[in-house]
């Protein structure tokens, strides 16, 4: 359950909440590898979850403010 007020204007707070789904999707995506026979789609899963962590780092940076771009 989302327990984030989406009402709010803080980037921050929105920032972590799509952290938090990103990763759930990675851990999601990963645990079905192993419950899935078909090696393409094993490969797409594994690909996606490598896809979203680079995404979620990307929100992460975004967050820290650890790269120029995303400096405030």
């Amino acid at each position: 359950m989302n327990t984030m007020n989406e009402a709010t204007s803080d980037p921050l707070e929105h920032c972590r909440n799509i952290q938090r789904q990103l990763g759930e999707l990675i851990d999601h995506a990963k645990q079905d590898i192993d419950r899935v026979s078909e090696p393409r789609f094993q490969a797409l899963l594994e690909t996606s979850a490598e896809v979203l962590g680079g995404l979620r780092t990307a929100f992460e940076h975004y967050e820290q403010g650890s790269e120029k771009a995303w400096q405030r």
